[in-house]
């Protein structure tokens, strides 16, 4: 789009938005206030807002839109929306690899050293395919290190897993990292051998130096609580353990779990999979910085941005979404800090959407935050200038389609209508904000978040909302 429509279309959509920002306060469609009132949520603790996508009217709702509020996994929408707009629907990751030292008859006569720049989907399959490469070098043993280098993102990203909710080991407070391997988890499949009174375990990935039990008694009961059953023990670094059985009423069952020491994480699981792929090391795993001079061997490469936001939107991958929130303050500032990053989100903000309404507080980019705030006028903005935006079809296409798949793909419209929206929920807040198809064929964006202790029984309330909103004829 040329700069100068670009900016006049942008100023359309501003004035629009800038004059609902004083528009008077409309009532709340009936089914909605009635479907607030069951779910006994005061109507003080939502703001809702439903406009036309081209910014062409008055909104057609208007309810506390000026509010500034924690929005959870919504958040994403604004982070994702920036990442296209400042980086580009093809930006892609490298990570590179580099070869200091000779190679004769398979042995590397030296250090291998892997550089991570952030690649939000370096999941196992992928990391088999950047080790695979090597091996395709004619290297199957390092004779000295095998070194990983983490310094795109300061040590200052990382945090304690368990400080947002208590929960360390769930994979979504997994903490972001420039080297980041499967988002820092294990994989665990219990399959009941009945014959052998065992279920079999196996791990993805295996982790070097880590002892992992090949099998589990079975022990009578049905399936229930499997997980509570199993008594699996975490708290040793170096060793899982489980200290009770698998009930023999299960099937085979998966568990995914964030691995108790992070940081060594990535080395564990890339020596691991080098072992497992007869790959050998003369010396250790370790961190360190690749030497100033060497040129990469190969780099690797990571979907397109495009790709990485539908699992970021569809799914609420809250560690991907720090990535590219990194990646931003990397890509703007030169610093993989999330100060950084927050300084290059409030620039683009201010230059992109404007100032007619309070900017968004950020903190890490995903809504995994109790402190990140934003107004449903301000985000309503966002989506009308998303809307005139040359990456409208990619930011539209990751967001998950209401009653199709992602996170809304067990909740549909009575009315029959389509919608694609992002979800977000957090113990005090829920909500939705995206895009609603109406039956006249005009489109609009819709933002309704609920700020409060029994925030998340508004959900029948917002799908009331997306129903109202889609039935415009």
């Amino acid at each position: 789009m040329p700069s100068a429509f670009r900016r006049a279309a942008c100023a359309l959509t501003l004035a629009t938005l800038s004059s609902a920002g004083a528009f008077a306060q409309q009532a709340l469609p009936t089914q909605v206030d009635a479907a607030l009132a069951r779910a006994k949520v005061p109507r003080e603790s939502v703001t809702m807002l439903v406009a036309e996508a081209d910014g062409t009217r008055q909104p057609r709702l208007a309810w506390r839109t000026q509010a500034q509020v924690n929005p959870a996994s919504i958040m994403k929408l604004v982070t994702t929306y920036a990442a296209l707009d400042l980086l580009g629907a093809a930006y892609s990751w490298t990570t590179p690899v580099y070869v200091d030292g000779t190679v004769n008859n398979g042995v590397l006569n030296g250090n291998l050293y892997i550089k991570g720049q952030g690649d939000p989907k370096l999941v196992l399959e992928r990391v088999w395919l950047l080790l695979r490469h090597v091996q395709g070098l004619g290297i199957t043993t390092v004779s000295g290190d095998i070194v990983l280098d983490r310094g795109a993102f300061e040590t200052t990203v990382e945090g304690d897993p368990a400080a947002f909710d208590g929960e360390p080991l769930r994979p979504y407070n997994a903490s972001p990292d420039a080297l980041l391997v499967n988002f820092k988890s294990v994989n665990m499949t219990f399959a009941p051998d009945r014959a052998g009174q065992v279920a079999r375990v196996s791990y993805e990935p295996p982790l070097a130096s880590v002892a992992m039990p090949q099998t589990v008694a079975l022990v009578p009961g049905e399936c229930g609580d499997w997980r509570g059953t199993l008594r699996a023990d975490f708290s040793d670094v170096n060793r899982i353990r489980f200290n009770g059985g698998f009930p023999s009423g299960c099937g085979e069952k998966s568990w995914a779990v964030a691995y108790g020491d992070p940081r060594t994480y990535a080395m564990r699981a890339i020596g691991g999979m080098w072992a497992e792929m007869g790959g050998r090391v003369g010396g250790q795993m370790r961190e360190g910085r690749v030497p100033a001079g060497l040129k990469p061997a190969f780099e690797f490469e990571s979907p397109p941005l495009a790709e990485v936001i539908r699992d970021v939107n569809k799914y609420s991958n809250n560690v991907m979404a720090q990535q590219l929130f990194l990646t931003i303050g990397l890509a703007q500032k030169n610093r993989g800090t999330f100060e950084a990053s927050r300084a290059a989100m409030g620039q683009w903000w201010r230059e992109r959407i404007g100032t007619g309404e309070a900017q968004p507080v950020f903190e890490n980019g995903s809504g995994l935050s109790r402190d990140e705030r934003i107004s449903a006028a301000a985000l309503g903005r966002m989506l009308q200038v998303a809307w005139r935006s040359p990456v409208m079809p990619e930011l539209m296409s990751s967001l998950p389609a209401m009653g199709v798949d992602g996170t809304l793909k067990r909740r549909s419209l009575r009315s029959g209508g389509s919608a694609h929206l992002k979800t977000g929920t957090l113990r005090d807040s829920s909500g939705v904000a995206g895009y609603v198809d109406g039956a006249s064929g005009r489109r609009y964006v819709l933002v309704a978040i609920a700020n409060g202790e029994n925030a998340g029984a508004a959900r029948a309330a917002f799908d009331a909302l997306v129903d109202w909103a889609s039935q415009d004829n």
